[in-house]
Parts: C-alpha cells; structure tokens; sequence
C-alpha cells in the first residue's frame, strides 16, 4: 500500500471525527511528531419564523453537545401556540448541519413548525387537508420543517433523500422541507 501524503492524513483523521492522533515527520529531520487536531465545532443557526427569534450558537465541540448551546436551541424551536418546549433528538441536529455542509452553505435555517404539543398536533391534524400526521415526530421533539439560506427547498430535499437518514417531506407550495429522525421514507405535501 502506498504512504499517504500529509494532506490525506489529515483528511482520513478529519473524517474519523476528533481524538485521532496523526504522526508527521519533521521536515528535513525524519523524527516523527505527533499532532493531535483541534476538535470540529458544529454551529447552528436557527430563526424561528413565528417568534422572529433566532440563535447561532456552537453545538457540539467534537463528540461533546454543548448543554447551554442546547438550552438555546430547545428554547427557540419551542411550540410558538403555548410556549411549551421539549427536548430535541440530538442527532436531529447533526442532520442539518451534515445538510448545510453538502449543500455548500453556512447552516443558517428558518423554522416553519419545530416541536409541536400534542394539543397543537391535535388541533392541526383536525382541520381537512392539513396533511399533519396524528402521531408526528414533532411531537417527540424528532422532526422539524425548514428551508436553508442559500440553498432552494427542491435541493435541500435531494440531498436529504440523498443522506437517507430519516423522513424527508417536501412541500413546494409552502417551499419547505420536513427533516426527521425517523425510519427513512419520502412524501409530498
């Protein structure tokens, strides 16, 4: 097998997440070194279209959530009908922010509908033709409905149904996608 440059070793640790140590030669001398990477931070921009509230904070520093960040987070994506908040499925953000980095954009998002009570739930799903399943993940805290600054809904879906990593809902009349954590499948509102 081939020595890898410096340049892939950097790439294989960054894409093995944090902790790794990488060996390096010190140029010119042959003695190796070891450098251990900065963790990657996570960041997240969340606006809620309803509250006109908005929170960027770090996340996640390598394989540790930041709880205050979280805090934050929980806060804004709260029922915005009773003002009652829930905790939020943690990879739930990770997938947001995995869809920002592909699409080549700062993970900047608007919430349309984030956790929602079951009272809300209830009251939504009553009205004909609201599409709003009885039993929603955002009900769970596992389900939310966005659009991504810089990016149109009809590609945020593709790179969702893409990552195949829970259920993805795309609603072009109201230009939004709903992102879950549930088993994979696909619909249109």
């Amino acid at each position: 097998m081939p020595a890898l440059t410096r340049r892939q070793l950097i790439q294989t640790a960054l894409a093995a997440g944090t902790g790794v140590t990488i060996a390096r030669f010190a140029v010119g001398k042959g003695e190796a070194v070891s450098e251990t990477p900065a963790p990657v931070e996570r960041h997240l921009e969340l606006h809620n279209t309803h509250t006109n509230e908005t929170v960027s904070v770090v996340y996640r520093i390598g394989a540790e959530f930041q709880p205050r960040a979280l805090e934050s987070l929980r806060h804004v994506m709260r029922d915005h009908r009773n003002n009652t908040a829930h905790d939020i499925d943690l990879p739930l953000y990770d997938q947001l922010h995995d869809l920002a980095v592909a699409a080549k954009c700062e993970p900047r998002f608007e919430i349309i509908s984030g956790y929602r009570s079951p009272e809300s739930n209830a009251t939504m799903a009553a009205r004909p033709g609201s599409g709003v399943a009885r039993h929603s993940l955002h009900m769970e805290g596992r389900a939310i409905d966005v659009r991504l600054h810089g990016c149109s809904c009809a590609d945020l879906r593709d790179l969702a149904l893409a990552a195949a990593k829970g259920g993805v809902g795309y609603y072009a009349r109201s230009d939004f996608v709903h992102i879950d954590t549930g088993r994979f499948r696909t619909w249109n509102g």
